[in-house]
């Protein structure tokens, strides 16, 4: 146990020297055996040497140096057009650097990182530019379904709901079926008699729906396709060229990813789902290790085509590939967005222990913001290249 302890604790600090060398938080050193060694995850192999210290034989010294706290959220990926109209942008922006303040300001006061998560995807839940609480889009039958999630990576305790009408702040529902039950997942009528039992608050259907959202469901019924929340007016194609004979859209589910000072993470993750989805349809926010997932190295919160994520176990792959091939942060991140989802269909938001932060996408844009404790921020929606 005393290694495994110290073999999460090494590898989160050794990854800090993958990403951002110059701007160290403190530095370690820390004196072990060779038989320790051969304990640690792959991922000190990959960033570090090992150094015989001149006194004792067979034992090493390895200085690590720690990053500090990181945090990334976003409100959706897509195929958004440079040309997005200044009052659909504008906004978002707002919501997102608003959010991304009460974030930094709860690290800054030492709040958990599941607390931090939490915090932030509830401001997003109750904005309604967002596929998410207030601004939940509508299924089929012109219903709301949303479905939230959210993880501790250090103990890797989560929890997650599906098809709720009536709680105003999912992720708070997830958490709560993660601390107070013996269970990860509740949906449907069980997640909303645990919402009632727990006293959260809830509030009848209607306030879910929006103008906008309605408007949405009957493009996507006249189109018979995808919609695509954040572009243009879509338009009718023939039935064997629709993606989904429903239609859909999978975009503008939020997410946000924190690591403390510490290197603890936690990562949440809420949406409305797809305009003019099946009752019942469930997506990937919710589904562990698909669009949520944290663990002592890393915390991801995805977003995009729910089927896709799904398929690719995008969140989980990303940890599993600096876990078991040691990749850095963003190699891992960069391989699954370009190499294991077909392009379009995806974007994500992750830190390390070590405080890195990547946020890559193989989409249009996607809605987001960073910031991290040497002072870095972002907040962006096209690639950096283009104009935001």
């Amino acid at each position: 146990m005393a290694h495994e302890r110290f073999r999460g604790w090494a590898s989160r600090l050794a990854l800090g020297l993958l990403s951002k060398p110059n701007t160290p938080k403190q530095q370690k050193q820390v004196t072990f055996e060779a038989s320790t060694l051969e304990t640690l995850k792959p991922a000190i192999y990959t960033t570090l040497t090992e150094t015989k210290t001149q006194n004792t034989p067979g034992v090493y010294s390895l200085t690590f140096r720690e990053m500090g706290w990181a945090i990334a959220l976003h409100g959706g990926a897509g195929d958004i057009p440079i040309t997005l109209p200044r009052e659909r942008r504008e906004p978002r922006e707002a919501a997102l650097r608003h959010c991304l303040e009460i974030g930094v300001s709860a690290l800054k006061a030492k709040r958990s990182p599941l607390d931090v998560v939490e915090l932030v995807v509830r401001e997003l839940e109750n904005n309604p530019h967002f596929n998410a609480g207030r601004g939940s889009v509508l299924t089929n039958k012109g219903t709301v379904e949303m479905e939230a999630c959210i993880m501790d990576g250090n103990t890797k305790k989560c929890g997650a709901v599906s098809g709720l009408s009536t709680v105003v702040n999912t992720i708070s529902l997830a958490r709560l079926v993660m601390e107070k039950t013996p269970h990860i997942y509740l949906g449907f009528d069980g997640a909303e008699a645990f919402a009632r039992e727990q006293g959260v608050e809830t509030i009848d259907e209607n306030h879910f729906i929006t103008p906008e959202n309605v408007e949405r469901l009957n493009q996507a019924k006249e189109a018979n396709r995808v919609q695509i929340d954040f572009t243009q007016p879509i338009q009718k194609d023939p039935p064997e060229k629709a993606p989904f004979e429903n239609g859909d859209s999978q975009i503008g589910t939020v997410g946000c990813v924190a690591v403390d000072s510490e290197g603890n993470l936690a990562t949440a993750t809420s949406t409305g789902g797809l305009v003019n989805k099946m009752v019942g349809r469930i997506g990937d926010t919710p589904v562990i290790g698909a669009g949520t997932y944290a663990n002592s190295l890393c915390a991801v919160s995805a977003t995009g085509r729910g089927e896709a994520i799904i398929r690719a176990t995008v969140a989980r792959d990303v940890a599993a590939l600096m876990e078991y091939k040691g990749l850095s942060l963003q190699e891992a991140a960069a391989y699954v967005v370009e190499e294991c989802v077909p392009k379009g269909n995806v974007g994500l938001v992750a830190v390390s222990a070590a405080g890195e932060v990547t946020m890559p996408f193989n989409t249009t844009g996607m809605f987001r913001a960073c910031a991290t404790e040497d002072g870095y921020s972002e907040i962006g929606i096209w690639p950096s290249s283009m104009h935001t």
